[in-house]
């Protein structure tokens, strides 16, 4: 019988003989007390671990043990001030790995997105400081070259066929070049620290009321959004998460979105850039997951000759996606330059050189989205990038040499990549896409 208690989806009410149909964990749990839907998910918890599957909770359980260690080590890591700190230093390389996520999931990658990131700070610092251009307009001229950057890279990869891996990494050294030459002789630019630009990372909403707000608003987003999802799937006959399981879903998320909120207060409250790297992670999920467009960007990391037999423009939405993620990385390099107070040789070196890239790729991929397409979500940048940035901060805080911190963050993205090639195989074995 299924959870309502009709007939089966296939129509018949399932024999003795018969297997009747394949139900997943919420069917099984849905309809019974709370007890037992909670002792069948930590079962199927434990059922996608022990067959590779990669998951959030990894992910966490990860994060928890990193902090565990450094807390150890040096007991300022989890103090206020810390973790505020770790809140507004996420954002700039979040917001790269945001634009990462859309093109991974249709199966590319885009090598450039740190030179276009320094690209966007020098634009914005030589058209505000040295020709004297409105903030407002010189921010959105940085943000518009990153745009057209993304779409000269996905015209070259999609209309001429140019792999994307070459055109990106062709971009890497132009735009890189490009901003070394922006910024000339003149070296270091310093923005206004009073500016527009630096008060994206220098501003906090020191009123408890904000963060409590924030905290609030998205947990009841998250339930009202869960709930919705529910009767809609039940109506239609398509599984669904049973009532008790939205519940301790939302609990937990509240208890962590108020302790977030608790820790931010007793500093300097709410910062900016962490409530507008949050309100870009809600927009970007939506259009993935909630529009047509989303859809086809799904499908076409799923498979691209599926793709075209169903009548998905593959071209017009390789090139939107480069185009989102060159956007993205202007945002984010905007923030960068915002934290540093200026555009620099220096930086733009560093963040053309790679360690932007790589940052954001392993944001992205330890989250949980899949560099072989088709699998992942804007907010697996959040977790992935969190824990980036708490190794960073960890380290700086014990005064580890560069150089360490580099083979650490490279050893946790190969072991990120390789749990996802072991998923997937695992998966393949499993008969499931």
């Amino acid at each position: 019988m299924s959870r309502g208690g009709g007939p089966h989806r296939d129509g018949g009410p399932a024999g003795p003989g018969s297997a009747g149909p394949v139900t997943t964990g919420q069917e099984r749990r849905a309809g019974r007390g709370w007890q037992d839907s909670l002792r069948e998910y930590a079962l199927e918890v434990r059922g996608s671990v022990r067959e590779g599957e990669r998951g959030p909770l990894l992910v966490i359980a990860g994060l928890i043990m990193i902090w565990i260690v450094f807390q150890g080590l040096d007991d300022k890591f989890l103090s206020p001030r810390n973790l505020s700190n770790l809140s507004v230093d996420i954002v700039g390389t979040g917001l790269v790995a945001v634009g990462i996520v859309f093109v991974l999931l249709i199966r590319e990658i885009d090598l450039s997105v740190g030179s276009v990131s320094g690209l966007a700070g020098a634009a914005f610092a030589v058209l505000n400081v040295n020709h004297g251009v409105p903030e407002w307009l010189a921010v959105i001229v940085a943000v518009a070259a990153g745009t057209a950057v993304g779409a000269f890279h996905g015209i070259f990869h999609a209309w001429l066929g140019v792999p994307a891996f070459v055109v990106t990494l062709a971009g890497l050294l132009i735009w890189n070049g490009l901003t070394l030459y922006l910024l000339g002789a003149s070296g270091t630019i310093n923005i206004d620290e009073e500016g527009l630009v630096a008060s994206l990372t220098s501003r906090h909403f020191d009123d408890d009321l904000a963060a409590y707000a924030v905290a609030a608003l998205g947990t009841a987003g998250y339930f009202l959004a869960a709930r919705r999802r529910r009767r809609r799937h039940r109506a239609t006959g398509m599984p669904y998460l049973p009532g008790v399981e939205i519940w301790m879903r939302t609990g937990l998320l509240a208890v962590v979105a108020f302790a977030a909120a608790y820790t931010l207060n007793r500093f300097q409250g709410l910062p900016l850039a962490l409530l507008i790297f949050l309100v870009v992670l809600v927009v970007s999920d939506y259009v993935l997951r909630r529009t047509r467009y989303g859809r086809r960007v799904y499908a076409l990391g799923g498979g691209v000759e599926a793709s075209r037999r169903a009548g998905i423009g593959v071209e017009r939405v390789r090139v939107a996606m480069f185009m989102v993620s060159g956007t993205l990385a202007a945002v984010g390099g905007l923030f960068v330059a915002s934290g540093l107070t200026s555009a620099s040789p220096t930086t733009a070196r560093a963040a053309g050189s790679g360690m932007l890239l790589i940052n954001a790729i392993a944001a992205a991929v330890i989250g949980g989205t899949s560099l072989f397409g088709g699998r992942g979500s804007p907010w697996s940048v959040l977790l992935g990038v969190v824990v980036i940035q708490s190794i960073a901060s960890g380290m700086g805080l014990l005064g580890v040499q560069d150089a360490v911190q580099f083979m650490i963050t490279g050893g946790v993205l190969l072991a990120a990549v390789a749990a996802d090639a072991l998923s997937r195989r695992s998966q393949a074995r499993r008969g499931r896409p």
